[in-house]
């Protein structure tokens, strides 16, 4: 992106890095927390021996804000989102906020709306029904 060009996410204006980047949803941040946690639990010979409060308070914040728990559900989200060639952030996003209706998701990720996408408002009515279902047998 050139010096002159000014980020906007809402136009993914978002310079080449993080257009590339892999971001993960609140929700498998969680289970990566939730394994490496078990993983240090397991190795420690000293049953005082305690995690780093950063790691602690990191793992409380995710599984709050995760909407998704069950491990088959966080993969079928991003399965569903994926379909939709979404940018990363903007699966993200969606993954994390589940919005319920049209305009909300329009108005969290201003760019499902971008010209030139193919966007439209059935195709991101059938993306949030499919959220809705997985959240719904979860």
């Amino acid at each position: 992106m050139s010096g002159e060009e000014e980020e906007n996410a809402a136009e993914l204006k978002i310079g080449e890095e993080f257009l590339k980047a892999k971001c993960l949803m609140n929700c498998e941040v969680a289970l990566i927390l939730e394994h490496k946690y078990e993983q240090l639990q397991q190795m420690s010979d000293d049953p005082m021996n305690q995690v780093s409060q950063v790691f602690e308070k990191s793992l409380q914040f995710v599984k709050r804000f995760s909407r998704y728990k069950n491990p088959d559900a966080v993969r079928q989200v991003r399965e569903i989102l994926s379909r939709y060639q979404l940018a990363e952030f903007e699966l993200c996003v969606l993954g994390n906020l589940c919005p319920e209706t049209v305009e909300e998701a329009i108005a969290m990720v201003p760019s499902i709306k971008t010209k030139g996408r193919a966007h439209d408002d059935d195709a991101i009515e059938r993306m949030l029904n499919d959220l809705s279902l997985i959240k719904k047998f979860e």
